[in-house]
């Protein structure tokens, strides 16, 4: 019991780690229900104004694609890496050089397309949203907005791969709280006197905040701008460009199974998309809340044992990784289902299309372990500094899904999409999990030719 006590108050360790960054996540997901109960008590879904909230979640798309495909397929899976292997040979130096050239550059690059976009946006408007007069004006200026707020998050998240290199998760995990509090607090306080801006505007003074507070969490650990003789274009950013072209291709192709997906339901009856997408919301709750923070909590160290060639430390780390997510998200999964009932209340669904809700989160419920076990499966290839297998599984499991939902789609309906989906995540943990095997084997062997040699 000690022990156990011991390892959940220590950021050092995966049971610790992970269990500061669950809390944090509940929260957050707590401020993300709280932030849509904001819009509809301060723009009521029963007048005109529902088109504020309507345009807000649009207004952010284009701007996340481009954050997405361009930032975050390096960002969030490729920098930890290499600052963990700095980390492991006690270059600190190193790390802020690097983290330094990863801000300027990435900064410039986002920047440059986030302008080009916003000169643009008042063209491409009208092709990207059927918003018309008001709504469509409100929209470009929304969009334009949302442009900044993701400029700003290029630092921000940059920043946090540093926090997790060095396991500094409470910071890390408060900040995305913060931002949503911002975004609430806008639309309560703001929206009074700024109009429909009000939540826009809240929105970012908290990524404002957002940023601040990761900044001093990382100044205070250490960090310091700093270049290499190489000037702003480190000498490691050349292998992480090679290593973010097949993350790019995984990110897109699981986008490609939501569209398709979609495009599957829209062809049922109505509301038939809508159902599905709250039924995968509440199912993808347990995943976020335990696969991603064991899986972030052991990122850190798994990239230090693969800097180092320990591979039977990165072994141990995996496996108990992979135990203690299970142990908690088979039972989450079990839960769920039981509250299926109580989830279809909390959305207000009625009758028929209610039972259909519960039906379709008790078929979503088996992918939990599946896709909670996922998450760190792909750490673990990234802290190898491998992006293509993970991007072949995403390619199979994505073609999984699409030809196993159009063939029971004439048979089960909208359940032939919840029925997919399990399919393509447990294709992707026995895709994932051989090819593990075989990276960590082949890896090992290279590392022993090297050694001899």
């Amino acid at each position: 019991m000690k022990g156990l006590l011991r390892s959940l108050a220590s950021q050092k360790r995966i049971a610790g780690g992970a269990a500061v960054l669950a809390f944090t996540q509940l929260i957050s997901s707590g401020c993300g229900f709280l932030r849509d109960r904001a819009f509809s008590d301060v723009f009521p879904l029963d007048s005109d104004s529902i088109g504020v909230a309507s345009v807000y979640i649009a207004a952010f798309r284009p701007s996340d694609l481009l954050f997405q495909l361009f930032v975050m397929s390096c960002l969030s899976v490729v920098l930890v890496p290499f600052l963990a292997s700095h980390l492991a040979h006690g270059r600190r130096d190193e790390m802020n050089r690097i983290t330094t050239s990863t801000l300027i550059v990435f900064g410039c690059v986002f920047g440059i397309l986030a302008l080009i976009l916003a000169l643009l946006f008042p063209m491409l408007a009208p092709h990207l949203v059927k918003f018309q007069g008001e709504s469509l004006a409100l929209y470009v200026r929304f969009g334009r907005i949302a442009l900044l707020t993701n400029f700003l998050f290029v630092f921000g998240n940059t920043l946090g791969q540093y926090l997790i290199t060095i396991q500094r998760y409470w910071v890390y995990g408060l900040t995305p709280i913060l931002w949503a509090i911002g975004t609430i607090g806008g639309t309560y306080l703001l929206t009074p006197h700024l109009g429909a801006m009000g939540p826009i505007a809240g929105t970012v003074i908290g990524t404002v905040v957002y940023t601040l507070v990761r900044l001093f969490g990382v100044f205070k650990s250490g960090f310091r701008f700093s270049l290499g003789k190489e000037g702003v274009l480190h000498g490691e950013l050349k292998q992480m460009g090679f290593l973010i072209l097949p993350r790019m291709v995984a990110l897109g192709a699981l986008q490609l199974q939501l569209l398709l997906l979609d495009r599957l339901a829209s062809g049922l009856a109505t509301g038939t998309v809508a159902i599905n997408q709250f039924a995968s919301n509440f199912e993808s709750v347990i995943p976020g809340i335990v696969g991603i923070s064991v899986a972030q909590s052991a990122f850190s160290l798994l990239s230090q044992s693969a800097a180092k060639n320990d591979r039977c430390t990165m072994k141990r780390l995996i496996f108990h990784g992979i135990v203690f997510n299970l142990v908690l998200a088979i039972p989450g999964a079990v839960a769920l289902a039981v509250l299926a009932r109580t989830a279809g209340w909390l959305l207000h669904l009625q009758n028929s299309v209610s039972s259909t809700f519960v039906s379709a989160l008790w078929i979503y419920c088996l992918a939990v372990p599946f896709e909670s076990t996922n998450h760190i499966v792909l750490r673990s290839f990234y802290a190898l500094k491998n992006t293509m297998f993970p991007a072949l599984s995403s390619i199979a499991s994505c073609a999984v899904a699409v030809v196993s939902g159009t063939m029971l789609l004439p048979l089960y309906g909208v359940y032939a999409l919840a029925i997919a989906y399990v399919v393509a995540q447990a294709t992707q943990t026995l895709l994932l999990g051989s090819s593990l095997l075989y990276a960590l084997r082949s890896s090992r062997n290279h590392g022993t030719m090297a050694a001899s040699s």
